[in-house]
């Protein structure tokens, strides 16, 4: 059994980001941005309003209440083509482009119409709500660096540097095999001793929250032929992931089907709980990584080994600098020599700090709680008893493309 942190490093040293196509801004959310966007334009293009009232010469409001003839009238989208002169003024609205000579606003509360003329009673000085040009960004700006994965603020902001089209990786294509005689597919009959399989939508899913495009392969029996046919179905994605059929049990078919394809194993089994028979390999220049059939350790692997190496593949570091830490609500006693992964939620304690809570039970085989769990706490081999109140490295299990 190798160290979770080798097998991290070899599956992610295994891929490389995927060639950058050419997305319209409408389908970019999510997407990881290939190159810099840059700005194509000077955004505000010119000094204008922030508000509603009166453009004017700061020295002409110095002493107020003072009285100044109205010589345009100008909305957004409008201009007023002269020069602003002493003791005039300009009706402005927000968005507006100031006149040239003016370089105030005195917003419309402040003031009185009277006719061709408006009473100022309150003083402004220059800038006073005058966005200046420039102020969001100027043309050649860089606005979104590569490597991000564009949220909807981003969307938004490449829009208002009119950027249609963005550059942006290719999302990773994972084909998804389940196996088992003993599971059947959710609404089929299921015989006496069959239970319901959940793990080609559960990984179809998280490839997608991911950011990736599963294809799915079907509910392989355990069956030699039958598990090479479908897993040929491969051919053409960037990764075959499997789940069941990789320990050592008569009936785990799946490394012998996928030795009759030409399968090169980089490593077999984890020392990790839950999780420990994890295969990652290629067969015929596809990189496979067979996760164990329990849901619950098949998803902590995805999250641990298979979240990463599509981070890679989109361009994106394959974990953080730091990892993230949360105050321990439980004791915990010592572990033993394989590193341990326990579902916990995450509360908030009096202090305003985060705090990882164990589930009593870790047993792999409970989903539920697996999907009411907020983070995932890592316990290292041989890690002494634990108090309650420690900090504790964790693994969140929130994160996905649609955020804002």
């Amino acid at each position: 059994m190798i160290p979770v942190e080798e097998a991290l490093a070899r599956i992610t040293g295994a891929f490389a980001p995927l060639p950058a196509e050419t997305l319209g801004l409408g389908e970019a959310l999510g997407r990881v941005l290939a190159e810099d966007a840059v700005a194509r334009l000077t955004q505000p293009p010119a000094n204008v309003s922030a508000m509603d009232g009166y453009a004017v010469r700061a020295q002409d409001v110095t002493q107020v209440p003072v009285r100044l003839h109205v010589v345009a009238r100008i909305p957004a989208g409008g201009s007023h083509d002269k020069t602003l002169g002493a003791g005039e003024a300009a009706r402005i609205f927000t968005g507006a482009p100031l006149p040239a000579g003016a370089d105030a606003i005195v917003i419309q509360e402040d003031t009185e119409a009277e006719g061709n003329r408006v009473l100022i009673k309150e003083a402004a000085t220059e800038g006073r709500y005058v966005r200046t040009a420039g102020l969001d960004f100027r043309a050649g700006d860089t606005g979104i660096e590569a490597g991000q994965r564009l949220t909807a603020r981003d969307v938004g902001l490449a829009a208002a540097m009119n950027l249609p089209w963005l550059r942006v990786h290719r999302q990773p294509r994972v084909a998804i095999l389940a196996t088992g005689d003993e599971v059947v597919l959710p609404g089929e009959p299921r015989g006496p001793n069959q239970i319901i399989s959940s793990n080609g939508f559960s990984l179809a899913a998280f490839v997608t929250a991911c950011g990736g495009q599963p294809i799915h392969l079907g509910l392989a029996p355990d069956d030699r032929d039958a598990l090479a046919a479908m897993a040929a179905g491969a051919q053409g994605a960037d990764l075959l992931v499997t789940s069941g059929g990789v320990s050592v049990g008569e009936h785990d078919m799946v490394r012998a089907a996928l030795d009759d394809r030409g399968l090169e194993v980089d490593f077999w089994k984890i020392a990790m709980r839950p999780g420990k028979p994890l295969l990652f390999g290629r067969v015929g220049g596809t990189p496979v990584l067979g996760l164990p059939g329990n849901p619950v350790s098949a998803l902590v692997c995805a999250t641990l080994f298979l979240r990463p190496a599509l981070e890679v593949m989109q361009g994106r570091p394959a974990a953080p600098e730091q990892p993230e830490t949360a105050q321990l609500g439980a004791d915990l006693p010592a572990n033993d020599r394989r590193q341990d992964y326990l579902r916990a939620r995450l509360e908030t304690d009096a202090q305003g700090r985060r705090v990882a809570v164990p589930f009593s039970r870790q047993d792999s085989a409970m989903l539920a709680n697996l999907a009411r769990a907020d983070c995932l706490i890592m316990r290292p081999p041989l890690a002494p008893p634990a108090r309650a109140g420690e900090p504790v490295p964790i693994v969140p299990l929130s994160g996905g493309v649609l955020t804002i």
